[in-house]
């Protein structure tokens, strides 16, 4: 996130765009919400009426795969108003006329027929953006699990620049995390082509200063395989060995059927984890690892904090946390790595960091800090680019064009599948699915489906359906909802049993690699009839206070 977290209850407007934030991340949500209670516009652009719709002033519900193209489309509407901010954009930015020049094409009209959006409610979403105050503009998956996916994230910071809502209070643009502390181990490096801290590894500078930090000759600068071309060069043996640590690939991966078929043509995998799950079995050798309220440490949250955590509970059995087990490995291979303690690694990471060098365990014991914290004296960053100075010097347009779904509906598929989390689970589930309490609140995994398409296909609430695609095909309980729109389905990937990833597909951003898990081509056939949904499952009517 450019800003933070507790900004979002200061915004005169918020624009949530792929983004189902009470489930997603509920506590985010409850910031949304009390800024709506202040006065705030919310403008919600989601597929399906989430929770969120409920809160909301406006919500747009804009075709799968076409936030380019709507975005696109704000943009020319605020150019032919007059109300892009004209001295940012001059002051501030380095190629203005790049994007006023790029969305020529998208007029409102014209952006209406690819996205299905009205013009006049384009129009009426640029005039809010432009006349009510600085906005903060948040999204999550929705935007990125697509293969435009960067070019959609690219899209919202320009509608940012072109507003001159960057580099201001409870503006910016505002990705959600998908998982806890994902923005952390992005941080440490858990990138293939950087370091900690984003410091590439094909800039001779820095292979020279990590190779003189520690005391070593040769690292390499050519960057690593994403994880999708890793698993994809395991078939033809370009990969030999994996090791995972606490990612259950069979599950959270798209097109099921395919990454089992992977993971089986690795010479050697090493799996390490809280609990069993159904990428273990496929495992040579298998590590248990620590859970979150047994491990000491640091997480890094949405907003860039970096905060402590510490151990709760004793590990059980033979768990060891991780640094440990990468020190006794690294040993083995004939190279002490030096770690003694979580906080020895962390103040070891200092010394080649950037933005984390003036964070300290004891500067975080009871409060976190946001990077970019640079010294010991630094207070940390609340919000990014201060006044519009961009850590580039200044801001730059990308130019991005609406590209469909890698597989459309069609006469055999004619439906169209988004996948997502569920309030009550997490991830793969791993964790959740061992919680009674969880488990009995939400047991199994639900087809959502419109009521227009449900009336066509003779199916109702709790009817037994199968959803199949050209991967695969899963059986479960229909959910017939207004939540989804005409043409679209939507379940979980919680549920191994009836995972969405059997059916999604294996196609992904050019740049990132993301899968694009929110749209592929399904069809829906009822199986029997059902027995309802399970006790307590019904429509959220949630009033708006």
């Amino acid at each position: 996130m450019t800003n933070s977290i507790g900004e979002l209850q200061d915004a005169k407007t918020i624009f949530v765009i792929g983004s189902n934030t009470t489930e997603a991340h509920p506590v985010i949500s409850y910031y949304i919400k009390r800024a709506v209670k202040k006065g705030a516009t919310l403008i919600v652009n989601d597929p399906r009426r989430i929770d969120l719709v409920n809160w909301a002033s406006l919500h747009i519900r804009h075709r799968v795969g076409t936030d380019i193209a709507y975005l696109n489309g704000i943009i020319n509407e605020i150019f032919a108003q007059g109300w892009e901010d004209k001295e940012f954009l001059k002051n501030n930015t380095e190629n203005p006329d790049l994007i006023r020049e790029s969305v020529k094409d998208y007029t409102p009209e014209k952006a209406s027929q690819i996205c299905g959006v009205p013009a006049k409610t384009i129009k009426k979403v640029a005039k809010i953006l432009a006349k009510n105050g600085t906005a903060s503009v948040c999204y999550t998956l929705g935007i990125t699990e697509h293969i435009c996916g960067t070019d959609n994230v690219k899209t919202i910071a320009n509608l940012q620049m072109v507003l001159g809502n960057m580099g201001k209070y409870a503006g910016g643009v505002n990705p959600l995390r998908g998982q806890n502390n994902v923005q952390g181990a992005c941080d440490m490096g858990a990138l293939p082509n950087v370091y900690h801290c984003y410091q590439a590894v094909d800039n001779p500078q820095v292979v020279e200063k990590f190779e003189k930090a520690w005391g070593v000759k040769g690292l390499s600068n050519k960057p690593g395989y994403k994880m999708p071309t890793m698993l994809r060069k395991a078939l033809d043996g370009g990969t030999k060995i994996l090791y995972c640590v606490g990612d259950n690939t069979v599950q959270s991966e798209p097109n099921m059927a395919h990454t089992i078929k992977e993971l089986e043509a690795l010479e050697f995998f090493v799996a390490c984890d809280i609990f069993p799950t159904i990428t273990t079995p496929y495992a040579h050798v298998i590590f248990p690892d620590t859970a979150w309220g047994e491990e000491d440490g640091t997480f890094t949250n949405s907003e860039r904090r970096v905060q402590r955590v510490r151990a709760a509970l004793k590990a059980p059995g033979e768990a060891r946390s991780h640094w440990w087990v990468m020190q006794e490995l690294a040993k083995r291979l004939g190279y002490d790595l030096g770690f003694t303690s979580s906080e020895a690694v962390w103040e070891d990471l200092r010394k080649t960091a950037t933005s984390y060098a003036g964070i300290t365990f004891n500067r975080i014991e009871e409060v976190g800090l946001q990077w970019p914290c640079p010294t010991l004296e630094h207070p940390g960053t609340a919000f990014l680019h201060k006044g519009g100075n961009f850590a580039r010097g200044k801001g730059l347009f990308f130019k991005t064009n609406y590209v469909q779904q890698a597989e459309p509906p069609d006469k055999e598929y004619p439906l169209i599948l988004s996948t997502g989390r569920r309030l009550w689970h997490y991830h793969t589930a791993t964790q959740t699915r061992n919680s009674i309490g969880l488990e009995n609140i939400f047991p199994e995994e639900l087809l959502e489906i419109s009521e227009d398409d449900a009336k066509k296909l003779g199916i109702k609430s709790g009817d037994l359906v199968k959803a199949s695609s050209r991967r695969g095909e899963i059986t479960l309980k229909a959910w017939v909802t207004r939540r989804s729109a005409p043409g679209v389905c939507w379940c979980s990937f919680h549920f191994y049993e009836a995972c969405g990833n059997a059916l999604t597909i294996d196609a992904f951003d050019p740049v990132t690699e993301t899968a694009e898990y929110k749209a592929c081509a399904i069809k829906v056939e009822k199986v029997k009839d059902g027995d309802g949904l399970p006790e307590g499952k019904v429509e959220w009517r949630q009033a708006r206070p």
